[in-house]
Formats: structure tokens, C-alpha cells, sequence
């Protein structure tokens, strides 16, 4: 497999999404790709172009996590370990406490993470970070669970430590069930912000993954590790983001339906009641284009209520500017939603 992904087309054929007005003009426009598949893994809806290649960046944590539930390394852990496995989360003390807990019951520590540390998200663990004029460590790192989840994979494997590498029985695992849920071999990889590769695939083979999770029911081992892992993050919004996050609040807003951003404007959805997937990407990389998409896509597949206020926030409500006054607002593209 080639190390660098042919991402080239991710621009060709995108559609209008999402629409900026500000003083009856038009100010800026969002373009992207979205798939809704069906248990099948055929399209249900599509816009812009299905076959378009992505690199789902956090969006696919779930399928980065089934080697450690189908080898059986993960057969004792809670739902809150496994929302936590899927997650990009703030770095509050939830989080951090979990991770910590997690690392100390396989013998390890913060410095066999390979993710890398940055600042907390959470606005009172940075504070507390402030005060304390301490630096963040790696377990702030929003995928710090994803990475305690490889950890602990490892070492059913009798790995060695270093488990971000390519050829490392971590990844080879990982690239496994990646293609094998997403039905298609992956054209290429990255590497991602903590430092794990990323798979490439187009923007329906992720959607029809999605579907896959949505559609699963116990039994086997893969079925049954995606009952698990969709019901931890549906159970455990809190977990998988954080106070004020999309992927938090619109879970909150809904009965049973798991959803994941990811960077650069990728968001993905599990509809367990359908067994629809959902899969979109906005070709420039704006999180409140994304936000706004998946709230569009959700609402017309009947799982989220538009006038709930985590949806409004996202899609519906008018932009004001730091004085409170109404400047503009955010609406959805003909054709789209």
C-alpha cells in the first residue's frame, strides 16, 4: 500500500452545502461530499461525489477500535473505556482521570502514550494548568483513549512499545478491520494528529462502515464489537467530546444514534434504528460547515428534531456579532438536506 493517499479528487465534483449571508449578500460558500447508506452498503442519498477520497481523520475511531474488542484484549472493559477508545475529547478531568486509571490497571504510564500532549480544551483543566504553572502531558491529548486502547491491544499481542508505527501488529490490525468494515482496500495513508496513520476511503465506503455498526446485532465477534462500541459512545456522549462539543450535545439530543467528528470537516453518523450510515466531508475544512451538515442529514433521516436547541446552535439560529447584534446567518445550499 502506497504511503501517501491519492486525495486528489476531493474537490471534484463537491456540492453546494452550506451558505454564509451577511447583509442580504452572499459571503462565503461550503462545498463537500455526504453519502447516506443502507445496511446493504448501498446509496440511499448522496450529494456531491460518493467516490471522492478522505483520509475520516478522528471520525473512524470506532473502526480503529474493533482489533481490541475482536482479539479479545478488550473482553472486560466498561462502556465508559470503550467511549472513551472513540473519542476527541476536551481533557477535563473525566477524561483524564479515565485514561490515567486505564494506563495504571496495564502496568503502564503517560510516557508510553506515542500521541503527544497539547493544551486542554477544557476550560477549567487549563485553568487549573495555569495555576499549577504545570505543563499539559500527553494524557490532555484529545486521543488519548484511542492510544491507551492500542496500548492495551499491544500488549495482548506481545507486541513492542512503539504501536503508531505502520508496520507494527497494532496498525496491521487496525488497517484490517478498516478495510474489511469499509469493504474496499484503502488506497494510501497519513499520519494523523497524534501521530497514529490514518486510512484513506472514499466517502461511501465510510458511509457503508457506518451502516455496517448501525445494522450489527451480537453474535460474532465483529458484530458483536460494534454493538458495543456504537452503544458506549451513544451512552456516554460526555465522554466522546465534551462540554459545548457537537459531537456531545446532538447525542444528548437523540435516543441511541452515535456520531463523530473529525478534523478538517469530517463527520459520521450510526443510525441503529435505520441501519443507515452517514458519512460527509466539506472540502475546506470548516468545523461550523460540518456541524451544520450532519445537524441537516440527521434531521431529514428522522432521528434529530431541527428545533432542538444543540441543533439550532448548529443550523438555524442567527449569527450575531460580539455586541449580540443579528449580522447574518447559516443556511443550507439548494438541494442540500
Amino acid at each position: 500500500m502506497p504511503a501517501q493517499a491519492d486525495c486528489t479528487n476531493v474537490g471534484q465534483g463537491a456540492a453546494p452545502m452550506l451558505e454564509v449571508w451577511r447583509g442580504g449578500r452572499l459571503e462565503s460558500l461550503h462545498h463537500g461530499h455526504a453519502v447516506i447508506c443502507d445496511a446493504r452498503g448501498a446509496i440511499v442519498d448522496a450529494w456531491g461525489n460518493p467516490d471522492a477520497v478522505i483520509f475520516p481523520r478522528s471520525s473512524c475511531k470506532m473502526l480503529q477500535a474493533l482489533p481490541l474488542l475482536e482479539s479479545g484484549a478488550g473482553a472486560a472493559l466498561t462502556p465508559a473505556h470503550l467511549a472513551l477508545a472513540c473519542a476527541s475529547h476536551e481533557g477535563g478531568a473525566e477524561h483524564l482521570d479515565l485514561a490515567r486509571r486505564w494506563l495504571s490497571d496495564l502496568g503502564l504510564g503517560e510516557p508510553d502514550l506515542r500521541c503527544g500532549a497539547h493544551e486542554p480544551r477544557d476550560r477549567a483543566e487549563f485553568e487549573r494548568l495555569i495555576r499549577a504553572r504545570e505543563a499539559p502531558c500527553q494524557l490532555h491529548n484529545n486521543c488519548s483513549g484511542k492510544h491507551a486502547g492500542f496500548l492495551m491491544l499491544g500488549q495482548h499481542l506481545g507486541a513492542g512499545p512503539d504501536y503508531v508505527d505502520i508496520d507494527h501488529p497494532v496498525q496491521r490490525a487496525v488497517r484490517a478491520a478498516f478495510e474489511e468494515v469499509t469493504g474496499a482496500e484503502s488506497p494510501g495513508w497519513g499520519i494523523d494528529g497524534c501521530s497514529a496513520p490514518n486510512f484513506a476511503c472514499s466517502v461511501h465506503a465510510l458511509a457503508a462502515a457506518m451502516a455496517r455498526f448501525a445494522a450489527a446485532s451480537e453474535g460474532d465477534a465483529r458484530s458483536t464489537a460494534m454493538v458495543r462500541l456504537r452503544s458506549a459512545m451513544a451512552r456516554h456522549p460526555e465522554l466522546v467530546a465534551g462540554r459545548g462539543r457537537a459531537c456531545t450535545e446532538l447525542m444528548h439530543a437523540m435516543d441511541g444514534v452515535a456520531i463523530k467528528t473529525g478534523a478538517e470537516a469530517v463527520f459520521v453518523a450510526i443510525l441503529p434504528g435505520s441501519g443507515h450510515g452517514i458519512a460527509l466531508k466539506i472540502v475546506d475544512g470548516a468545523t461550523r460547515a460540518a456541524e451544520a451538515a450532519i445537524v441537516a442529514l440527521l434531521a431529514r433521516s428522522g432521528v434529530l428534531d431541527r428545533a432542538h436547541p444543540a441543533a439550532r446552535r448548529r443550523l438555524g439560529a442567527p449569527m450575531r456579532n460580539w455586541r449580540g447584534l443579528e449580522v447574518g446567518e447559516l443556511r443550507l445550499a439548494a438541494g442540500f438536506g
